[in-house]
């Protein structure tokens, strides 16, 4: 897959899980240009929306997701947007 510069960004963003704001200030982008191109990187498979599970205490990802609310979930790159990810560094 070719990625905007946006969404390279954003996947450089997620080794780790990451709230949207932190998304947005590591992102060279408008906090919009970051909501859309997430959206598209979620929907494709390449970044997992979380949740946190207080009784786990950890994030697990989260089924059900609203993408009109970005600020409520934290992400991260799956295994598949890493290796999109790190293919495009070899091109």
């Amino acid at each position: 897959m070719k990625f905007t510069d946006v969404e390279y960004e954003i996947l450089n963003a997620l080794y780790f899980v990451e709230p949207f704001e932190k998304i947005v200030e590591e992102v060279n982008a408008p906090a919009n240009v970051v909501a859309d191109s997430l959206k598209q990187l979620v929907g494709l498979g390449y970044v997992a929306s979380m949740k946190w599970d207080e009784e786990r205490k950890e994030y697990i990802r989260s089924f059900i997701y609203d993408s009109d609310n970005m600020y409520a979930y934290h992400y991260l790159a799956t295994k598949e947007g890493l290796l999109a990810h790190n293919t495009r560094e070899e091109e």
